[in-house]
């Protein structure tokens, strides 16, 4: 079967880099530059859920799982990747909502065909890995922006954010919840009955995730406060503001892309 890559994923990553160019430009004016600023969030998000699966399936190839192939895995298709309401459009709209990147995607693995403990372990990792390296590569190009990114601050925002998004995803994933990817790393050294006790937990991560975003300080400081820092140690740059004041291209994108959908955020 073919492993081409998927029109669907090309047409994705076209659409973000219009709205990214829209952001450059910014020729659609205050407002209509914070809502491309929005889409190309939105969209290189769901394109960044693609290349956390095809690390996860590529990974499990190179373990022995052949399967992949047959499903579709390696095509970079989100409609590929199981459980689009969960897996794809939850993520979303917490994204939409409250700017947090949770885990979405999912590939199913034949792990009996994976003999490798190990290599079941790095099949886990490869996921939040795929974001980490996407993370680097976005805060670099926003550093190799220089001085240009006092003059393309929406741009410049929404490149820096998304970066930031991938590290955010990358350690919530990291996690040892089970059904998460952490958890997935540990899961084949651990005992059979362990695992068949904590089995029906494992749809729950996802809001429990959530509620710990929001009610734990160490656990925001732990993810998003290690996700900003890491976006910053990549290159993601800061600017100064008409007061002097210094500020994250992160945060500044971050305040665009949640005044879209706040009726009370008009920027």
């Amino acid at each position: 079967m073919s492993q081409r890559v998927s029109p669907v994923f090309l047409a994705i990553l076209a659409a973000t880099a219009g709205c990214g160019v829209l952001c450059w430009t910014e020729a659609l004016g205050r407002n209509g530059t914070r809502f491309a600023l929005f889409g190309f969030v939105m969209l290189g998000w769901i394109a960044s859920l693609c290349f956390h699966e095809f690390g996860h399936a590529r990974t499990a190839l190179w373990g022995g799982d052949t399967s992949v192939i047959g499903r579709g895995y390696l095509t970079f298709d989100p409609r590929k990747y199981v459980q689009p309401g969960l897996s794809l459009w939850l993520p979303l709209f917490f994204l939409a909502i409250g700017g947090i990147g949770l885990p979405g995607g999912a590939v199913w693995i034949n792990v009996g065909a994976i003999k490798s403990p190990v290599r079941r372990s790095l099949m886990s990792l490869a996921g939040p890995a795929a974001n980490l390296l996407l993370g680097a590569a976005l805060a670099s190009t926003a550093k190799l922006m220089g001085s240009s990114a006092q003059d393309h601050l929406y741009f410049g925002g929404a490149l820096s954010y998304l970066a930031q998004l991938q590290f955010m995803a990358a350690f919530l994933n990291l996690v040892p919840l089970p059904g998460l990817d952490g958890f997935g790393a540990l899961e084949p050294f651990l005992p059979r009955s362990f695992l068949e006790r904590i089995a029906p937990f494992r749809g729950f991560s996802t809001f429990a995730l959530f509620l710990l975003a929001f009610q734990s300080d160490f656990f925001q400081d732990l993810v998003f406060g290690n996700a900003r820092r890491a976006a910053e140690a990549f290159g993601v740059p800061r600017v100064q503001n008409l007061e002097g004041f210094l500020f994250s291209l992160a945060d500044f994108g971050q305040v665009l892309f949640r005044s879209v959908i706040d009726l009370n955020g008009a920027l």
